[in-house]
C-alpha cells in the first residue's frame, strides 16, 4: 500500500494538486477572442462536453489579461496545437507578450474571431455560459464552425514542459 496526502494537511492542498496534475499529460490549445484589439491565451483544460449539441469547455482565470475580452465575447476562437507549434503555445502563454505580433501569422476568421494559421484544427465557437469556479471561470461554447485537417501531431503538456508524442 502506498502512502497518501490528506490534502487538509502540511503540505498545503494546493501543493499537492500542482504536483498531481503535472503528472498528468494534457493536450495544448490556444483560445482567443476579439475585443478591442484580439486576445489569446495558453491553455490545457480544454475539454469536450457533449457530442449534440457540440459543446466544449475550457478554464480562465479572472485574474488573466484576457480574461475581460473572453467575459465579454459571444464567441472564441479553439486552436488545437500540433507537436510543431511549441513556441506558438510559450507567446501565448507568455505574460507580457505580443502574441499576435510576428512570427505568429493569424487572419479573421467567422464572427471577427481571430483564427491561428498551421494549426492542427480550430473551432469557432458561441460562448453559452461562464460558470464561476474559484479564481477560474469555466466558459462552456457550442462549435459553430471549424477544420480539422490542420497538419502536425499533438502538442501536450506534462511535467511542466510541452512535449510531443512517441513514435
Amino acid at each position: 500500500m502506498t502512502a497518501s496526502t490528506d490534502l487538509g494537511s502540511a503540505p498545503s492542498a494546493t501543493d499537492v494538486f500542482r504536483s498531481v496534475f503535472r503528472r498528468h499529460a494534457a493536450g495544448v490549445a490556444v483560445i482567443t477572442a476579439d475585443g478591442a484589439r484580439p486576445v489569446g491565451f495558453t491553455a490545457t483544460s480544454l475539454t469536450s462536453v457533449a457530442a449534440e449539441p457540440p459543446l466544449l469547455s475550457f478554464g480562465i482565470s479572472i485574474g488573466s489579461s484576457s480574461w475581460p475580452t473572453v467575459a465579454a465575447a459571444e464567441h472564441v476562437g479553439v486552436h488545437v496545437l500540433g507537436e510543431h507549434q511549441e513556441e506558438l503555445a510559450a507567446t501565448f502563454a507568455r505574460s507580457g507578450a505580443d502574441r499576435f505580433g510576428p512570427p505568429t501569422v493569424w487572419r479573421s476568421g467567422p464572427h471577427g474571431v481571430p483564427l491561428l494559421e498551421g494549426v492542427s484544427a480550430w473551432l469557432v465557437c458561441r460562448v453559452v455560459a461562464r460558470v464561476p469556479a474559484g479564481d477560474h471561470r469555466i466558459v462552456v461554447a457550442e462549435a459553430v464552425h471549424g477544420d480539422p485537417h490542420g497538419p502536425g501531431r499533438p502538442l501536450l503538456y506534462h511535467q511542466g514542459r510541452f512535449n510531443a508524442l512517441r513514435h
